[in-house]
């Protein structure tokens, strides 16, 4: 069974949280106890209803706010798929959190009240949606039964967020009128819209194609672990283990070992303990090599006929996560997959505004949640892809080599 990776985006109050509470009470993947326990919470409801955003909303500060200010992530499943939700904040101020819970997905909800429609934060958190190059989007109509579920509402939001979608090259949109609070069109389908004729929500989540969104055509494989038993009935054993990112490696394939450039072949492919003739994204192997080479944890195997770029100096597009601002000539450690290299931030060339998608002067220092343009320069080679071509081999990271902490999250151009 498959996952589906996805995320929720939407302003304030537009009901991400309680969709993600919908989706979970109505495919019954939530526990009895946990159940109870947000019902006895919300017992003094007017309508005597419980609310669904509680699911989410699990800090104390978010329930005091009745804003979402951290990632949730939550897990449920149903006979067809299995599922991992993040529910990003809305706040432009946690642009960061959106980022980070975006990178790994395959599929992003945006959410629009039907009585706001179109608004800045919408086109901001579409602007990120089309930075991160997320496969697939859903533009889901909010509130329809604020709006006596007018169509003729929903068909100009549709147009406009269209507009929007044209602009940013958004592929993949799809568009469906809900109520989270009343669960239309979530998972069964509502008689108040019999207009619309397409999918619920569920069914769609359920049977959006998320297979082709793997690159099965460029592979690259980053070296985790080196496997070197050596003992007395595996003495000659050396086997590189990892999950192989994208693309396809067979038996015999000849390779190429990056930074170094050395050449040779895979020998064998071992998955589970037992020999494969051929492995593919996003298996977790182990690939034997026919030449005694020097491979080491943060190295890449790539065909021989497919070099990924190698340099020192890299053009990234970061959005800065640190409490700290980000100078020209800080020093990070920035890691790529598995390789962790010294670097140093040499020019910051414009920022970013993620609300018109404009660029801006160069700024003297970069803050928390800000997105920039920078030119990078690293102490050894690393190797890698445009981001806009290859997500698993073109996203990095800035860790601050004083406290680990993760400080700004790379797109490499």
């Amino acid at each position: 069974m498959d996952i589906l990776r996805f995320i929720t985006a939407g302003s304030v109050d537009d009901g991400k949280s309680t969709l993600i509470g919908r989706l979970l009470y109505d495919s019954k993947s939530i526990m009895i106890d946990q159940l109870e326990a947000i019902g006895r919470q919300t017992k003094n409801r007017e309508d005597g209803g419980i609310d669904l955003a509680l699911l989410t909303d699990g800090l104390r500060a978010e329930r005091e706010q009745g804003i979402t200010i951290d990632v949730a992530y939550k897990y449920f499943s149903t006979p067809k798929r299995k599922f991992i939700i993040a529910d990003a904040p809305g706040h432009i101020q946690y642009t960061r959190n959106m980022v980070t819970g975006a990178s790994n997905a395959n599929l992003v909800i945006i959410l629009i009240d039907a009585r706001q429609g179109v608004i800045e934060q919408t086109r901001r958190h579409s602007i990120i949606a089309s930075l991160l190059n997320i496969p697939h989007v859903v533009v889901a109509v909010n509130k329809m039964d604020m709006v006596d579920h007018s169509q003729d509402t929903y068909n100009n939001i549709v147009i406009d967020y269209a507009n929007v979608a044209d602009t940013l090259g958004l592929r993949n949109v799809t568009y469906i009128p809900i109520s989270a609070l009343n669960g239309d069109n979530i998972v069964d389908r509502s008689a108040n819209m019999p207009w619309y004729e397409g999918d619920t929500l569920l069914h769609l989540l359920e049977t959006v194609e998320i297979a082709t969104d793997i690159d099965l055509e460029h592979a690259r494989f980053p070296v985790q672990y080196v496997i070197r038993p050596q003992s007395d009935d595996l003495h000659d054993y050396r086997g590189y283990a990892g999950k192989l990112n994208s693309g396809i490696f067979r038996k015999g394939d000849r390779v190429t070992v990056l930074p170094s450039g050395v050449q040779t072949s895979v020998a064998k492919i071992e998955t589970g303990g037992k020999e494969i003739e051929l492995a593919f994204a996003p298996q977790s192997v182990v690939l034997h090599l026919a030449d005694d080479v020097d491979v080491s944890r943060g190295d890449l195997i790539v065909p021989s006929n497919d070099l990924p770029q190698t340099t020192t100096e890299l053009d990234v597009l970061l959005c800065w996560m640190g409490s700290k601002p980000l100078t020209e000539g800080n020093r990070y450690l920035l890691q790529l997959n598995s390789r962790v290299v010294k670097t140093v931030v040499k020019e910051i060339r414009y920022r970013l505004d993620v609300n018109a998608l404009q660029q801006q002067a160069s700024p003297g220092s970069v803050g928390l949640n800000e997105i920039v343009r920078a030119s990078i320069k690293t102490a050894t080679p690393v190797s890698y892809d445009a981001y806009k071509d290859l997500r698993a081999n073109g996203g990095a990271i800035l860790i601050d080599e004083t406290s680990n902490v993760t400080v700004g999250a790379c797109m490499i151009q």
